[in-house]
């Protein structure tokens, strides 16, 4: 869906997301049921927009941006750690954002129940 006006995303949305979970062979830890309702997926030029809301249960598994695709991503509630393959992680719960580059290799890991908006573009 592409909107021509505002759109209010919070942890509360109308509607059945669509729901899955890691490939097995991405689990670190656990076997986490994810809910995404993707509210916007826009053209924008070569590139593409998607935005919405996604919960998760807790678990971990390894994630890998794509060359030319980027996330923005702000919690509602919950938290949760990104570990890069470098080294190191950033945790974060309610109110914070966590920025994923291009390329990025690691994983995610719920710590408890999250909610979160994502922003995500790709490149073509």
């Amino acid at each position: 869906m592409t909107p021509s006006s505002l759109l209010k995303l919070g942890a509360a949305m109308p509607g059945d997301p669509e729901v899955d979970h890691p490939r097995p062979e991405r689990l670190i830890a656990g076997n986490p049921r994810r809910c995404t309702w993707n509210v916007v997926e826009a053209a924008l030029g070569a590139s593409t927009l998607w935005c919405g809301v996604w919960h998760c249960e807790p678990g971990h598994w390894r994630i890998e941006m794509a060359p030319g695709e980027h996330e923005l991503f702000t919690v509602l509630s919950g938290r949760c750690r990104v570990h890069s393959a470098a080294g190191g992680f950033e945790e974060a719960g309610p109110g914070v954002a966590l920025y994923l580059p291009a390329g990025f290799r690691g994983s995610f890991e719920v710590l408890e129940a999250l909610a979160k908006t994502y922003a995500i573009v790709t490149a073509a």
